[in-house]
C-alpha cells in the first residue's frame, strides 16, 4: 500500500469524526452504568453503614470493617445464611446432573436418529423454550401440589432439570458440529449406538455440554419465583434468602421489628457472595463456553 493510500484511510472527514465520537460516547455512557455500579457493590462490604451512606460513593472502607460485617452476616439467624448457600449448591448441582442426563441425549437423539414423532418432539421442545418461567409456575405449582411435594428439595429440583433450551443446544451441535460419517464409521465397525453416544460422540460434544451446563447451573442459581413459592423455612435458597434479609433492613423496611437488623455493607456482602459462584464457574469454565458458543457454526 503506498504512502498516498495510507494518508488517504486515516484521513476522516468531519461527519466520520462526529460519528466516532458518538459512538464513544455511547461506549463510555453503558460502561458507566454498568461498572460504577460493580465497583460501589464491591467496595461497600468494607464501609461501615454511615460510612457507606455520608462518605463518597467509592470511598475504600477498612479491611477489619469488611471482616465485622462477615461475621454480622454468617452470625444473622444462627447462621442460615451458610445454610442458604448449601440449599442453592444442592439445588442447582443436582438439576445439573439431571438436565446433562436428558439434554445431552435428547439433542443427540433429535439430531442424529430418525424416528416416529422426532419432528413434533422438535417443535415442541421450541415451543416450550420460548414459554417465559413466570408463565409456567401457575401449573408447575399445580402439579407439584398434586404430587405432593410442595415443601420438598424435588419441589425446586425436578422443574428445571428439563431444560429445552440445553436440548435445543445440543441438537444444532450435533446437527452441524458432528461428522456423521464418523458416527456411522464407529456403527461399521460393530459398535452400538449407546457406545457411538459414549465414546465418539460425547467426547466430541465437550464444549456444548460445558455451556449448556453452565445455562443450566446459573439459571437454577438465580431462580427465585418457584422456590418462594414451593418451599420455606431452612430449606429456601439463598435468592430467596436475600429478599429475607432485606426486609431486615431499616433503610428498606422501616417497620422491621426483628431482633437482629441487617445493616446495607452486610446486605451488600450478602449479594456479593450470592454471585460468587457463578463467576468462579465462568472464570475456570470460560475456554470450554467460548468453544461451544462458536461451535456449529459451520455445516459439516
Amino acid at each position: 500500500m503506498t504512502d498516498l493510500a495510507v494518508r488517504r484511510r486515516r484521513a476522516f472527514t468531519p461527519g466520520q469524526w462526529v460519528g466516532r465520537a458518538l459512538v464513544a460516547v455511547l461506549l463510555i455512557t453503558f460502561a458507566a452504568f454498568f461498572i460504577l455500579p460493580i465497583i460501589w457493590l464491591l467496595l461497600a462490604p468494607t464501609k461501615t453503614n454511615s460510612e457507606l451512606l455520608l462518605d463518597g460513593p467509592f470511598s475504600v472502607g477498612t479491611l477489619e470493617q469488611l471482616a465485622v460485617n462477615w461475621n454480622e452476616l454468617f452470625a444473622f439467624g444462627s447462621g442460615v445464611f451458610a445454610t442458604w448457600l448449601g440449599n442453592s449448591a444442592f439445588y442447582s448441582f443436582t438439576a445439573l446432573a439431571i438436565t446433562l442426563l436428558v439434554s445431552v441425549p435428547a439433542g443427540y437423539a433429535l439430531a442424529l436418529i430418525e424416528f416416529k414423532g422426532r419432528r413434533l418432539l422438535l417443535m415442541t421442545t421450541l415451543i416450550v423454550m420460548l414459554i417465559p418461567n413466570t408463565a409456567l409456575v401457575l401449573p408447575i405449582f399445580l402439579e407439584l401440589s398434586a404430587a405432593r411435594l410442595i415443601g420438598s428439595p424435588l419441589a425446586v429440583i425436578l422443574p428445571f432439570s428439563f431444560f429445552p433450551f440445553g436440548v435445543y443446544l445440543t441438537y444444532i451441535y450435533f446437527s452441524t458440529a458432528v461428522s456423521r460419517d464418523l458416527l456411522n464409521a464407529a456403527r461399521i465397525d460393530g459398535a452400538g449406538e449407546l457406545r457411538v453416544f459414549t465414546q465418539v460422540a460425547m467426547p466430541l460434544a465437550t464444549p456444548v455440554i460445558a455451556l449448556v451446563g453452565f445455562f443450566s447451573f446459573v439459571a437454577n442459581w438465580n431462580n427465585y419465583f418457584l422456590p418462594f413459592l414451593v418451599v420455606g423455612g431452612d430449606k429456601i435458597p439463598v435468592q430467596v434468602g436475600l429478599a429475607n434479609l432485606l426486609s431486615n433492613v431499616p433503610a428498606f423496611n422501616p417497620t422491621t421489628a426483628s431482633s437482629i437488623v441487617i445493616q446495607l455493607p452486610t446486605l451488600a456482602l450478602a449479594t456479593l457472595l450470592s454471585v460468587a459462584p457463578i463467576l468462579l464457574i465462568f472464570l475456570f469454565a470460560q475456554r470450554f463456553l467460548v468453544e461451544g458458543m462458536t461451535a456449529g457454526g459451520t455445516k459439516e
